[in-house]
């Protein structure tokens, strides 16, 4: 195929992420915006040229320089004031799109984005429930109508570990009475399956319950977790949701969906006693160093790891 506008040349790209890789549409929006700001960058900035990113032809993309993406990253830093992730993130779009235009498609011959550093990420300590948190979070979950039905997610997260995407895509045809176990789509269109414990269980037999009560739209009978309009429950929901009930247990944190599964994570290594290859198996990670996040230990882990040593006599 001969390219002539960069236009064509991200919408197939974004294509060969969606149909091949099997990236959400979450991370297809973050792409097109990371690359949409790069060329608008480069085309007002370093081209001074009057005209759009949908204009730009391969010409122009061809003289673009390992110099123009250090000023881009400069101009994040410094007048955008993007802070350590978001400059990674972008970083990291520009080298997979590069990656893409030399491997797979072939119009340019050398991947100058190859050469961008990663701008080093601070470390700091996650935000996550302890054990007492996490009992109290559930004992007041405080809902007339949709008690059974929150008190089910947030067991889940707790639980289970699950992605928020992941919570709100499950079916009822996605669970096994049988095997007590729940099967995920996660990133990248891959599956994996999550066990049920029977606290899991008996949460989702509950709400269930109460769902044969609910005022189903046609279209979303299969869904799981049903909204207070009848639809699959949205992201926006959940989060508002598990919002609420933090405030209600008087938890002093900033808590989202994302926090409490980490806090599941947490809980399986700290007291579950799993190892760090089985924890990537159960949340889904590509990358064992993805999963090391999920590892940190407390001040209590660090006093017990010396009082325990076998000359303390």
């Amino acid at each position: 195929m001969e390219y002539k506008k960069c236009s064509i040349i991200i919408s197939d790209f974004l294509d060969y992420l969606s149909g091949i890789k099997g990236a959400s549409e979450k991370t297809i929006k973050e792409y097109r915006i990371d690359l949409s700001g790069f060329f608008n960058f480069i085309i007002k900035k370093r081209l001074n040229l009057k005209i759009s990113h949908h204009e730009m032809d391969l010409e122009s993309l061809k003289k673009i320089s390992i110099s123009d993406m250090y000023a881009y990253i400069r101009y994040l830093d410094k007048e955008r004031l993007n802070g350590h992730n978001a400059r990674a993130r972008k970083i990291s779009s520009l080298r997979t799109f590069y990656n893409y235009l030399t491997d797979k498609i072939k119009v340019i011959d050398k991947n100058i984005a190859s050469e961008l550093e990663t701008p080093k990420i601070p470390k700091r300590n996650p935000i996550y429930l302890d054990l007492d948190e996490s009992k109290n979070i559930l004992s007041n979950i405080k809902s007339r109508r949709f008690y059974s039905r929150d008190y089910c997610i947030i067991s889940i997260f707790l639980n289970c570990a699950l992605r928020l995407s992941e919570l709100v895509s499950i079916n009822l045809g996605d669970i096994d009475w049988r095997n007590n176990s729940l099967s995920i789509i996660g990133k990248g269109n891959k599956e994996r399956v999550i066990y049920l414990n029977e606290m899991v269980i008996n949460s989702i037999k509950n709400y269930l319950k109460d769902r044969n009560e609910y005022k189903i739209k046609e279209g979303c009978e299969n869904a799981l977790f049903i909204s207070s309009v009848g639809r699959r429950i949205s992201n926006r929901a959940i989060e508002e949701m598990v919002k609420k009930h933090v405030r209600n247990s008087n938890i002093n944190k900033k808590i989202t969906p994302h926090k409490l599964r980490h806090t599941s994570a947490t809980l399986m290594f700290k007291h579950g006693k799993i190892d760090i290859r089985t924890l990537q198996k159960v949340l889904g990670h590509e990358n064992i160093s993805t999963t090391q996040i999920y590892t940190h230990v407390d001040d209590e882990g660090i006093k017990n790891a010396f009082n325990s040593n076998p000359l303390n006599l």
